[in-house]
């Protein structure tokens, strides 16, 4: 259900200065950053990165469960953005940042992905699915604690969320179908999107 009166977003995070900022407990092993993207940072990382990989992260699944009052919606007509949720696996890209750019891309990430209140970053094993290496890498996962987490909306009311949500970075529907291109580019087919992208009302 699209709520009738969505809460306003939260205020920005308080910037991290690259400066002043320690990357190395995030650092794999092999001394470089992994970030783990699943929905728009697979299409629009804005960061510089040494190579991206297909990757496997086991123990959460990409669903859209956040309500967005900003980037993809308004107050009014609030728009939906994938989160990580318990559960399953995900198919995604592991982006591989240099040690010396590391915290240049944290602060940014965090300037990016903790505005609203809706994720938590985590570090966790994923798997490099052409190397069969595992990494840690940093991900945002979502906060069932936020007012904005939706948890497992029907198809139906996602696509009609979806269908009508605009907000400062565009409509809605470019960041799911965005999001559905490029994993059929990575020979991924999430089930849970196609479902809600056929269900779109074309646009006007």
């Amino acid at each position: 259900m699209i709520p009738s009166n969505p809460p306003t977003s939260a205020p920005a995070p308080e910037a991290l200065d690259p400066a002043t900022l320690d990357p190395s407990p995030l650092l794999d092993p092999d001394g470089y950053l992994y970030v783990f993207g699943y929905g728009s940072l697979i299409w629009k990382p804005g960061f510089q990165f040494e190579s991206a990989h297909p990757a496997l992260l086991r123990g959460f699944h990409r669903r859209f469960c956040i309500w967005s009052h900003r980037y993809r919606g308004t107050p009014e007509a609030p728009g939906l953005v994938l989160g990580l949720d318990r559960g399953g696996s995900c198919r995604g890209v592991a982006f591989r940042v240099a040690a010396p750019r590391a915290a240049e891309v944290l602060a940014y990430l965090h300037e990016r992905e903790m505005s609203g209140d809706v994720y938590h970053r985590r570090l966790l094993p994923v798997c490099l699915l052409d190397s069969d290496g595992t990494r840690r890498a940093v991900t945002f996962v979502a906060d069932r604690r936020s007012k904005d987490y939706c948890g497992a909306l029907p198809p139906d009311a996602a696509a009609v969320a979806i269908a009508r949500g605009h907000g400062v970075m565009g409509p809605n529907r470019d960041y799911l179908l965005n999001t559905v291109s490029h994993l059929r580019e990575l020979g991924v087919r999430d089930a849970g999107l196609d479902r809600i992208a056929a269900l779109l009302q074309p646009a006007d």
